[in-house]
């Protein structure tokens, strides 16, 4: 049914199988609203200094103004100390000390290809020590390809190609792409037949109807349970395959198995390097976290020089996995690019997103987008962060250290003039130092 449709005198018998929200896409929304109302500690420290700091200034130079009372002096003397003091207290270059630094390094991120969506997350990564990804998109390609077609005993390979292309090529996942694509070519002239009720099989695989016959294709897990379990020719065909680093489809139709097939997805030219940059700057933990087999996440793992690699994942796992590694030091920060990426994004300390070929849901709920879709600008922001945390730190340091100098000395009888004159001295400094990360270069590899 297409939206317009119109009814006309027949009757129609409608089955809903599940409510709306028990959806896929329902509970990928709850654990991303989940993950976002939480305000980041940062925030909450910033709400605290500002409930006590402020009152506790504001009762000083009330006392202060009064102190002619107790003290043999005239008003005008108490008045101009408390004025001093006000002037001394005044956070301005507490107050533009993190903004500064943080606006600044957001617009050098910026012009770096890398969207940062405001100063927490930018903070946030300057302390992370883990970071996991995904593995399609991510560090790979997302560019599968079909590199082995392996029919059981008594089955053609033109059979085993034509039933996984007429089902695959109603799927949108990449590996379904490349079954058709390369299938096609293998399978030459071959006539394709018609399928009928194609559905995903969640994080498993995909099934369909070719002339009546439940046709099923997916991961070696999605037959254990069945009443048709792999057969020792299969369980032996998907061993081989994946020790070599192949992602494994085994092919039913009915209760007989046609055969297995397998792709491939290459690393990016740029992985390597780029996990060699981060080592450099700090991360201790880089783990790739992936739905594919655990011996296929391994291998490409040992590729590009991952320090862990977790495999046969839904997306629930990845929260779960996520959520284990935050309570390293620092946080974790997830790099992915798929909707079922997404709840991990938001569960993270930091979510990146591969920008130009990341989906919609992964973009949006991600608090930064590597924009060109280039893995190379991952050590780049992770750097420009260290070094924000670390001007925002300096910039701390210098405005409190003024306030807690000026205080007692204006109350000691320090003149408003010179009072000044460092007020504003070290506002300016708070300034300058945070544009200096306007002109932040990523340090040679």
């Amino acid at each position: 049914m297409f939206a317009g449709t119109i009814n006309g005198a027949a009757a129609l018998d409608v089955r809903v199988a599940r409510l709306a929200t028990e959806s896929t896409l329902a509970r990928i929304v709850t654990l991303v609203a989940e993950a976002e109302s939480q305000r980041s500690p940062t925030q909450q420290f910033t709400d605290r200094f500002e409930r006590i700091f402020v009152p506790c200034v504001l009762v000083l130079i009330g006392v202060l103004l009064f102190a002619w009372v107790v003290v043999d002096e005239p008003f005008s003397a108490s008045f101009y100390r408390a004025m001093a003091v006000l002037v001394a207290a005044s956070p301005c270059a507490l107050a533009i000390s993190v903004p500064s630094a943080v606006l600044s390094g957001v617009a050098r991120a910026a012009r770096g290809g890398v969207l940062v969506k405001g100063g927490a997350p930018l903070e946030a990564l300057g302390r992370v020590t883990a970071i996991a990804f995904d593995k399609t998109g991510t560090l790979t390609e997302g560019k599968p390809r079909l590199t082995d077609v392996v029919p059981a005993t008594g089955v053609s390979e033109a059979e085993l190609l034509t039933v996984a292309i007429a089902i695959e090529q109603a799927s949108d996942h990449p590996l379904a792409a490349a079954v058709v694509r390369d299938g096609r070519e293998r399978a030459g002239d071959t006539p394709i037949p018609a399928t009928e009720a194609v559905e995903s099989i969640t994080g498993k695989g995909v099934q369909g109807r070719i002339g009546g016959s439940l046709v099923q294709i997916g991961k070696p897990g999605l037959f254990q349970e069945s009443a048709s379990p792999l057969s020792e020719e299969m369980k032996q065909t998907a061993d081989r395959l994946e020790s070599e680093g192949r992602t494994v489809m085994i092919v039913r139709r009915g209760a007989h198995y046609l055969g297995a097939l397998g792709l491939m997805d290459t690393e990016r030219d740029a992985a390597k390097s780029v996990l060699q940059r981060l080592r450099a700057l700090g991360m201790q933990k880089m783990i790739m976290l992936t739905g594919d087999n655990q011996r296929v996440a391994e291998a490409i793992a040992l590729k590009v020089g991952l320090t862990e690699a977790r495999g046969a994942l839904m997306p629930e796992d990845k929260v779960t996995a996520i959520k284990e590694l935050a309570s390293h030091k620092g946080g974790v920060a997830m790099v992915g690019d798929g909707v079922n990426d997404a709840p991990a994004l938001a569960n993270a300390s930091v979510g990146i997103a591969m920008g130009a070929a990341g989906s919609d849901v992964a973009l949006e709920t991600a608090d930064i987008a590597l924009m060109a879709d280039d893995l190379n600008h991952l050590p780049f922001a992770v750097g420009l962060s260290r070094r924000t945390t670390h001007v925002i730190r300096q910039n701390l340091w210098v405005s409190l250290a003024v306030v807690a100098v000026l205080i007692p000395s204006t109350i000691l009888g320090l003149g408003i003039g010179t009072a000044i004159i460092f007020h504003e001295g070290s506002t300016l400094l708070v300034v300058v130092n945070a544009l200096r990360l306007l002109g932040y270069k990523e340090p040679a590899a």
